[in-house]
């Protein structure tokens, strides 16, 4: 007995592919979803000259509650879309592939109105560039995709979208991820105060020397694969870097309010191009819990002291700041209700409810007390490599603003000291390529985590004067490499531009509350007479000090967990808690790779524009300094430097 195909649509493409389907099995033509499927029916073609989402939406429904597998074409702008083949009970359907395909493009939010519209309203019955050519590709496709399906070979388009452009007859198939909050197929992940309890597993590193747990060879076929797609992926172009003084990539992560880059910066494009891709996704998970399913508590503190963290300690704006016109955040009050979501506390060693725009910084919420960043974001190949490098980072931007805000006189490093031949080509290409001189200073605080502050000055006589920079690692020559990588990728760039926004920096020196964005910190500090906020550090008659005289050796391991126990037992032992909130998306999760945002109650958060200060309820930058020795009493507040920081 012949299959029995199910054919809903109007049009010359059901016309053709009924007629190619008619001579081989039993087809059953419908113009509406309207009629009652049979029982019997093997597959669904869903085909129309046009796009019609109210009907996929439909389909969805339909077919999936009677466990029949379905396929769509239509043609939307002058392009056939074949795909994707759903099946019940499995993720990535049609509403998750258009998802993907609009999110991609370039023109997503007109993309976005022009679906709802339709949807509304009703679609137009034929593409004006549906031609009987081109419909007649996309019949090639439909009908071969269909055989494979009924003689139980393996399909082409599950989990895949075909695209044909119908002037050039150009054709190409695209992965796309099922989206974990679809309303047909989503399967998000339960998280409670129970699942969030973490236990830290022996995980092997790549080897001795390298904190990661998976290598960059590992990873690079998934993410390219999974993520990096002009048209359906998460990350939709990639960009080489060719002025840059290292292989510098990067990729873009496209949102409704806007691209967003995300650069990797190492010595081989190829590996700098997987290290973009982390990043991204990183960017992905942090921005913000997509489509609110992720469970939150609403709560006052008051009512969840005994089980939250209070938002102070994480260092909160000042009443003058709260109280300027048109400031965007609201004093902490404890009695008011917010959203909260779980993460797991390492002093404490249980669950404990956080903020929820403090891991998810890309919210906009009228509840929400502070600016906050991606600072202590990190996405790994295991949970223990995220929270390690999370934790790095938190320890680098507070050391670095520890020694801006406390104007600390910290030990100047001699590079070539540390006899690593990579390090020293690092440095004279600065020298003998972009014409910079390379300063580097020992910023490591209380925690005894090697950090390095590093300062390129330039030679020249035009462009940026000065350029700042910051790094952490176990290894302080790691450290001392990651910050000038985070250099050169800002330092021709602020060169170009710094004639053109020559004025705005004079601007910006005179009245520090112009500095607003990011980039607005590293241009203030292209000025020569900025450089007189720096004078505690750039003192000529400060003797250069050598890595093995500033560092202690550590012992070496193959064990990533080992490396982050003993980071727990520093911070134990100083009363500071490490907090994680695990950002984990099934979309990175299915990989092996986990996303993480480490809070550490105490230390400096990083923020940019002068007016997004955040040190109240911060006494860490008052006493360390005594702590380390540099003064001989706690400072006070009237002491530490006015002035915004030059942090990148």
């Amino acid at each position: 007995m012949s299959a029995v195909v199910v054919i809903v649509g109007e049009g010359l493409l059901a016309n053709f592919v009924c007629g190619e389907l008619s001579s081989q099995y039993q087809v059953i033509r419908y113009t509406d979803l309207k009629e009652e499927i049979p029982d019997t029916t093997d597959l669904a073609l869903v085909l129309h000259d046009a796009w019609h989402p109210s009907v996929h939406c439909e389909a969805e429904e339909v077919f999936q509650s009677a466990d029949i597998p379905w396929l769509r074409g239509f043609v939307s702008l002058g392009e056939g879309v074949i795909g994707p083949l759903v099946r019940q009970g499995m993720p990535g359907c049609s509403q998750c592939a258009d998802l993907r395909r609009l999110m991609a493009g370039i023109d997503r939010k007109e993309m976005r109105g022009l679906k709802q519209r339709l949807a509304s309203h009703g679609g137009i019955p034929h593409d004006a560039w549906a031609s009987r050519t081109g419909l007649l590709h996309m019949v090639h496709v439909i009908v071969a995709e269909s055989q494979r399906v009924l003689q139980g070979e393996r399909p082409h388009l599950e989990g895949r979208i075909f695209f044909i452009n119908l002037k050039t007859l150009k054709s190409s198939r695209h992965f796309f991820l099922p989206n974990p909050l679809c309303t047909v197929c989503g399967q998000w992940p339960n998280h409670s105060s129970i699942n969030v309890r973490i236990s830290l597993q022996p995980i092997p590193k790549v080897s001795e020397d390298v904190y990661r747990s998976r290598s960059i060879d590992e990873l690079k076929e998934v993410l390219v694969n999974d993520y990096l797609d002009d048209r359906t992926g998460i990350l939709n172009q990639q960009m080489l870097d060719l002025s840059s003084l290292f292989a510098d990539a990067g990729v873009n992560l496209p949102l409704f309010s806007g691209d967003v880059g995300t650069g990797g910066r190492t010595h081989s494009y190829e590996e700098s191009e997987v290290t973009a891709i982390l990043e991204g996704l990183e960017r992905y998970s942090g921005l913000a819990p997509r489509g609110g399913k992720l469970p939150v508590i609403q709560d006052s503190f008051n009512n969840l002291s005994d089980q939250a963290l209070h938002p102070v300690e994480v260092g909160v704006h000042t009443k003058e700041q709260y109280e300027q016109p048109g400031f965007p955040f609201r004093e902490f009050d404890p009695n008011r209700t917010m959203d909260w979501v779980w993460g797991y506390s390492f002093l404490h060693e249980r669950p404990i409810l956080v903020p929820l725009w403090l891991p998810y910084y890309g919210l906009t919420n009228e509840a929400g007390f502070v600016f906050e960043t991606s600072n202590g974001c990190s996405l790994g190949g295991s949970l223990e490599e995220a929270i390690l490098h999370g934790i790095l980072e938190v320890v680098e931007r507070d050391s670095f603003l520890m020694t801006w805000y406390a104007k600390l006189p910290v030990p100047r490093l001699d590079p070539y000291s540390a006899n690593d031949t990579e390090l020293r080509l690092m440095v004279d290409r600065l020298k003998m390529v972009a014409g910079f001189d390379l300063y580097l200073f020992n910023t490591t605080m209380e925690n005894e985590i090697p950090s390095v502050w590093a300062l390129a000055k330039n030679r020249k006589q035009q462009g940026v004067n000065l350029i700042c920079a910051a790094g952490a690692h176990l290894d302080p020559i790691r450290a001392a490499k990651s910050a000038i990588h985070e250099l050169s990728s800002t330092m021709l760039m602020l060169d170009k531009k710094f004639d053109i926004n020559r004025e705005k920096a004079e601007r910006m020196f005179h009245d520090p509350s112009l500095v607003r964005q990011m980039e607005d910190h590293s241009m203030l500090y292209s000025l020569p007479q900025a450089e007189e906020h720096l004078k505690f550090l750039l003192d000529e008659n400060c003797p250069l000090q050598t890595f093995d005289e500033q560092f202690k050796r550590r012992e070496g391991h193959t064990d990533l967990t080992e490396d982050i126990k003993k980071i727990l037992q520093l911070f134990r032992r100083l009363n500071l808690d490490v907090i994680v909130v695990d950002q984990t998306r099934p979309e990175i999760g299915r990989n092996g790779l986990h996303c993480v945002k480490v809070l550490i109650p105490g230390m400096l958060p990083m923020t940019f524009g002068h007016h997004f200060t955040r040190l109240e309820g911060l006494d860490r930058v008052l006493r360390v300094p005594v702590e380390l020795g540099y003064v001989k009493q706690p400072l006070t507040l009237e002491q530490l430097n006015p002035h915004p920081h030059p942090f990148p």
